[in-house]
């Protein structure tokens, strides 16, 4: 496992005149290296330029590359991405090096971890200004609930979900291994500060 922070993307929620490779490259800078490219309503060729552009500024920190599914199954995307990350209902592809799997409560982390999956994102930890309504919110003591129900074995499992550098150290004192997070900073105007506050030491 890469890191016990996972960077998600989302461009909508960018600064004004911010792409999304340079908010991502100002997160690497700050020592970020494991990523995770959503954008899903882009047309295939976009989706895999952007994914080319942050491999590039991964892999020379030794940093790992997601990408959301639905994940082409052409050539191209096995030389870019290190992994796929997949939707509840999405099958687990043959071959994928590295997979993960958004869940969001006790029967689906089961089902993940049953299916094999390297991580799971478990959501929402804290109300989220992403997802508003999304919830209910877990919390530590809802976390540790869901955790000591299911045995994770191999799987490492992230909080995610209203994640911020007041609650990330909390999550991962109530079980989690790490965190995932995005809005936090993909709206930041300095996503760097963000993220070295949200790195565990």
């Amino acid at each position: 496992m890469p890191s016990r922070l996972l960077v998600l993307t989302d461009r909508s929620q960018l600064p004004a005149g911010r792409s999304l490779v340079e908010q991502v490259k100002r997160c690497i800078d700050a020592g970020a290296c494991w990523v995770c490219l959503r954008e899903r309503d882009l047309p295939d060729d976009q989706r895999l330029a952007l994914a080319t552009s942050l491999a590039g500024l991964l892999r020379p920190v030794g940093g790992r590359l997601v990408v959301a599914a639905p994940l082409p199954a052409a050539a191209a995307w096995g030389a870019v991405a290190d992994g796929v990350h997949l939707r509840r209902s999405d099958p687990v592809p043959p071959h994928a090096s590295l997979v993960g799997r958004s869940t969001h409560g006790e029967a689906e982390l089961r089902a993940a971890v049953e299916q094999g999956c390297d991580y799971v994102t478990l959501s929402p930890y804290a109300a989220t200004a992403s997802k508003p309504g999304h919830g209910p919110a877990l919390g530590p003591a809802g976390l540790r609930r869901v955790i000591d129900a299911v045995p994770l074995g191999e799987t490492k499992l992230l909080a995610l979900g209203g994640i911020s550098s007041g609650n990330a150290a909390e999550a991962m004192a109530s079980g989690a291994h790490g965190v995932a997070v995005m809005g936090e900073v993909m709206r930041a105007g300095d996503p760097g500060r963000v993220i070295r506050a949200l790195l565990p030491d």
